[in-house]
């Protein structure tokens, strides 16, 4: 697909934040699968965004040291969870809490990842925001390097966690909020709680 440099909208689109959002990629991150929730998001057709690289909807307000935490994470085998603003076709922006899941084939080889997403509380975003922004800013004055470097410090220094923990920790303190008690019989635990959010409904197309 050609690509242009899309207009920057600071404003946020129009989507049922009730639904899943959900992809399919290679282990390069080339989009194979999109379903119609991703599709009438992000404001491209499903054959469009096939054969894609995934970063087709990435949002220049993002910190590319996210992507490296989470790509690590994933070559390793590790399922991973992150909160990211996407970038649409007009160029407005959405924000999501993503679960990744990692396909294997039957020798146990990694052939790529199924992505799950969903709308996350505006709390989230209050707090995840400014510091996506300083990583953000470092990188831009001094290199990717050292927002990796000032990155695994605050998650060690203030957050006391991994990148994952801190995400999974920050979206279910902000949804109990929004939320306690329409799941309260579903937050024993932090993780059945996130496994509830995104599994624990009917097929999201």
């Amino acid at each position: 697909m050609e690509t242009t440099q899309r207009h920057i909208i600071d404003e946020e689109v129009q989507w049922d934040k009730t639904k899943t959002i959900v992809s399919k990629t290679d282990v390069y991150g080339t989009i194979l699968y999109a379903n119609d929730v991703f599709s009438k998001t992000c404001e491209y057709s499903t054959i469009e965004l096939v054969g894609e690289p995934h970063n087709i909807i990435r949002h220049p307000d993002m910190p590319k040291v996210a992507f490296k935490v989470l790509w690590d994470a994933l070559k390793k085998g590790e399922n991973f969870h992150a909160i990211v603003k996407n970038l649409t076709r007009t160029g407005r922006y959405y924000w999501v809490i993503t679960d990744f899941t990692i396909d294997k084939d039957e020798s146990g080889n990694i052939v790529g990842y199924t992505a799950r997403r969903k709308s996350v509380p505006s709390g989230v975003v209050k707090k995840i925001e400014p510091i996506y922004k300083t990583l953000l800013e470092i990188e831009k004055l001094k290199g990717e390097k050292a927002s990796e470097m000032y990155f695994e410090a605050y998650l060690k220094e203030e957050a006391g966690k991994t990148y994952n923990e801190f995400v999974v920790d920050l979206f279910n303190e902000e949804l109990s909020k929004e939320e306690a008690e329409k799941i309260k019989s579903e937050t024993s635990s932090l993780k059945k709680g996130l496994n509830w959010f995104f599994f624990g409904e009917t097929d999201p197309k």
